[in-house]
């Protein structure tokens, strides 16, 4: 499969790109090389191969999650430039 200059252009009108003639060129025979390997890698025989997400196995190293006593609200309001007895006080945004 081949890419022409009006697939490119496609292409970079979906990803908000304005190309110059020049690059319009460079991309496209760029793109028709990416093209061409990925049709290479097609022909590669996967027959009882089984799909993976990952070339390598990955596992999350997570911590165990434990019931732990929170700050109270003095202390996480401690830090804090401006506080009230109930949170943070932050400046207003929308107006008054």
């Amino acid at each position: 499969m081949s890419l022409s200059a009006a697939d490119v252009e496609k292409v970079a009108l979906l990803a908000r790109l304005i190309l110059t003639p020049a690059e319009l060129e460079s991309m496209t025979a760029e793109l028709g090389q990416i093209v061409t390997y990925v049709d290479q890698l097609a022909e590669v025989d996967t027959e009882g191969v089984e799909p993976m997400a990952h070339a390598v196995e990955l596992h999350n190293v997570t911590k165990d999650d434990a019931v732990a006593a929170s700050l109270s609200r003095d202390a996480a309001l401690a830090g804090a430039p401006k506080h009230n007895d109930e949170g943070y006080l932050v400046p207003a945004v929308l107006g008054d």
